[in-house]
């Protein structure tokens, strides 16, 4: 009797002994095959999103960009490599623009300033405006200094932030954005007709209209 007591003792310590590492075996395996499998699923859906986010939000947008040169220095990728003033001077639609800044002497200004934005009136915009008092501002340098300081936020701002938004310009008078996707206005009159442009120094978004100072 004591040697069958003995052994079914025995038997019994040694499957308490084996019975903790058997479970702590498929415990441990469970934790690696759900370990190694929902960090990568949950990397990979977090990083698509975000890749696809930024590949929009760089790109330029609006009717007007139809018209930029597909290459060279007045192209998009040619106006990113200069800062705003020179990037402006090679597009043709902003010729009156750019003898303006040149007329007031804010060139090495806009150049050398970093990260703003500049909403730049198209030459059409500048026709909207009576010749005659066109020519009284350009030959009034401080008028026309608050002018086109007035188109100039000292910061870059992206599209979304442009849904609903106001800022403070280089004139010290406040601009108000409205708009969402592609379609953004300018103190409530002005489009955006192509928006989003890089240069080295600045992001531009070009505009249908002169902005007033209010």
């Amino acid at each position: 009797m004591n040697a069958l007591r003995f052994r079914r003792a025995a038997v019994a310590v040694a499957a308490a002994a084996v019975l903790p590492f058997s479970l702590a075996a498929c415990s441990d395996s469970g934790s690696d095959a759900s370990s190694g499998s929902t960090p990568e699923a949950s990397a990979t859906e977090e990083t698509s999103p975000s890749a696809d986010e930024g590949t929009t939000a760089a790109a330029p947008f609006g009717p007007a960009c139809a018209s930029v040169p597909k290459d060279g220095a007045g192209s998009f990728d040619g106006m990113a490599k200069d800062p705003v003033a020179t990037a402006a001077s090679n597009n043709p639609a902003l010729s009156t623009l750019v003898a303006a800044v040149k007329q007031a002497g804010l060139v090495d200004t806009l150049n050398n300033a970093k990260d703003i934005t500049v909403f730049a009136p198209t030459n059409d915009a500048f026709a909207k405006i009576p010749k005659a008092d066109l020519d009284k501002v350009l030959a009034d340098k401080e008028q026309l200094t608050s002018i086109l300081t007035y188109h100039v936020v000292g910061q870059k701002l992206s599209p979304e932030q442009l849904n609903d938004g106001s800022f403070e310009t280089l004139q010290k008078g406040m601009i108000t954005t409205k708009g969402s996707g592609e379609d953004y206005t300018v103190n409530d009159s002005s489009k955006v007709v192509c928006g989003n442009v890089p240069t080295a120094n600045a992001t531009v978004y070009i505009v249908d209209t002169v902005l007033m100072p209010k």
